[in-house]
């Protein structure tokens, strides 16, 4: 017995007028300090870690590529999960401060005064940037600060 199945190639059936419509849907932010320190984690683990500057060619000389499929830093990782853009808010800076507060790059590093949002910033981007460091131990202790934020909260 043959089976005949009518045409339903892309080219023979009719639209009705409908036209498809491209729709972006954005993931909500997050709003606790757990859930922007895994955000942060599932980007540098998506686009890699970036050592250096916050993003490679910041400036778009050289690469056409949008700045948030480019690999991050440790900071522009958190802002970006927090607000969608490399911009500071509350949320971003607290979580960068509690970040700080954790990592520790040698015996003889200076105190961290966690409250001085630069110095917080800059600890963590020096941690970041310690040579050899890859993208599974920055989002290691990405996820162990989540963690032990939200045991905290």
């Amino acid at each position: 017995m043959t089976i005949i199945m009518p045409d339903v190639s892309a080219t023979s059936v009719p639209t009705y007028g409908r036209r498809p419509v491209l729709t972006t849907v954005t993931a909500p932010h997050p709003t606790t300090l757990s859930g922007a320190l895994r955000a942060a984690a599932r980007l540098i683990a998506a686009n890699g870690h970036h050592q250096g500057d916050y993003l490679p060619d910041p400036f778009n000389r050289v690469l056409r590529t949008p700045r948030l499929s480019r690999p991050l830093s440790i900071v522009a990782a958190i802002r970006v999960a927090v607000s969608g853009r490399h911009v500071e808010t509350e949320l971003s800076e607290r979580a960068i401060s509690v970040l700080a507060g954790r990592l520790e790059i040698t015996e003889d590093d200076p105190v961290v005064h966690l409250d001085r949002p630069i110095e917080c910033e800059m600890h963590v981007a020096a941690w970041g940037d310690v040579e050899g460091r890859t993208t599974e131990s920055v989002c290691a202790v990405l996820y162990a600060a989540a963690d032990a934020a939200e045991v905290t909260a």
